[in-house]
């Protein structure tokens, strides 16, 4: 079994996943952020969830997250994502980001279309994937 975090999972993109997730059967969600729902029931904020998770939204630091999962999913707006994605590899955890902080390779190409990418470094070892196709 993977235990699985979800970092900014109250939004749109986090609430999808877990809604995935929480039908795998090789995946637990062991830990969701929200700022805004900390120390609230997943299921409170989104009654879709009733009977299917325990799950409490925390205000955890990417540090704490790290300690709980194998792997990291960033649900987290552009230009957000790349300030976090560094913490959880820097810990040895697995990231999927699902923003477009990671999509383009070249800086450059990057900046032109979403402004200054704060760790250029990691462009280059990034894979962007599209699983539908």
């Amino acid at each position: 079994m993977i235990s699985v975090g979800i970092y900014g999972g109250s939004g749109y993109t986090g609430q999808e996943l877990l809604r995935l997730l929480t039908n795998h059967p090789d995946a637990k969600v062991v830990a969701a952020t929200s700022r805004r729902f900390a120390g609230v029931p997943v299921a409170e904020v989104y009654p879709v969830f009733s009977g299917l998770t325990e799950l409490v939204y925390t205000d955890d630091s990417p540090e704490a997250v790290a300690g709980l999962a194998d792997i990291v999913f960033l649900a987290l707006p552009h230009g957000v994502s790349m300030d976090f994605a560094t913490i959880f590899l820097k810990a040895g955890r697995k990231v999927i980001d699902l923003s477009a902080d990671f999509r383009i390779h070249a800086a450059a190409t990057y900046e032109a279309w979403y402004g200054q990418h704060t760790t250029p470094e990691t462009l280059q070892v990034a894979v962007y994937g599209l699983p539908e196709l």
